[in-house]
């Protein structure tokens, strides 16, 4: 949907420019109409579900930092696993990141190399678990591997440990585990990692967080998308509904 809207506006921007000079060109049917993103039937998870998992004895300390991070920040999975030891901030709990879309900076028509960053901040959880997982590290990936990669595997510098070798955890090792602790009707049945970013969002909206602090927090443009995360909870819903009630009512 977003893909076709996206080439849409663009061939409509394209026909005006040519009106705008006095060039004839071809009309978009009327068929081709703009059409309406479709909800996200990524489920969020209640706040209880999320801090059982995290703290499931049987899960890895990377594993809880990861997740524990992804919901503290909101941020998208590639986001987090492309961080880097030497970019965090943990005084300010916070730190740079290639966001999705990111577009390389430019100076007077030259590209550069590095991208345009966005800031994705966590809390007192992350804070928590962090030093415990890097153990003395300063640099290199923040999440990797326990393992060195094979000899036929050809991996970035920037995706490996200076100091351990090990290679930086990717997205489909990262879905495998989260799906292999919580699937319950076999593999590929489990929670997505795409989760993380919806259910923190609701929680925030049910907390009171506004439309623009949400943006803020998701680092989305167009309010559209943000509503497409917030799926407020049958008990939200029933809380808010409580505050129709007659004043003695709720005495």
């Amino acid at each position: 949907m977003n893909t076709w809207n996206s080439r849409r506006a663009s061939v409509l921007s394209w026909l005006g420019w040519c009106r705008e000079r006095g060039y004839d060109g071809p009309a978009v049917p009327v068929w081709a109409k703009r059409l309406a993103v479709p909800d996200s039937e990524t489920p969020a998870r209640s706040k209880m579900t999320v801090d059982r998992l995290i703290a499931r004895r049987e899960v890895h300390l990377r594993e809880k930092t990861l997740w524990r991070m992804l919901y503290e920040t909101a941020g998208r999975s590639d986001e987090i696993l492309g961080m880097n030891i030497e970019d965090l901030d943990f005084a300010g709990r916070r730190c740079p990141v290639k966001a999705k879309g990111a577009k390389s900076k430019s100076r007077r028509g030259q590209v550069r190399e590095d991208f345009v960053l966005e800031t994705v901040y966590w809390d007192a959880g992350t804070a928590r678990l962090l030093p415990r997982l890097l153990k003395g590290r300063t640099r290199g990936p923040v999440f990797v591997t326990h393992r060195k990669p094979g000899p036929g595997k050809v991996v970035s510098p920037r995706d490996v440990c200076p100091d351990t070798g090990f290679a930086r955890l990717s997205y489909g090792q990262a879905r495998a585990l989260l799906d292999e602790h919580t699937a319950v009707r076999g593999p590929g049945t489990g929670w997505d990692l795409h989760e993380w970013r919806h259910s923190s969002l609701t929680h925030l909206g049910e907390a009171g967080a506004s439309l623009l602090m949400l943006m803020a927090k998701s680092r989305h443009k167009k309010p559209e998308n943000v509503r497409r995360y917030f799926k407020p909870s049958p008990e939200a819903i029933a809380e808010l509904t409580s505050l129709l009630a007659p004043g003695d009512a709720r005495r």
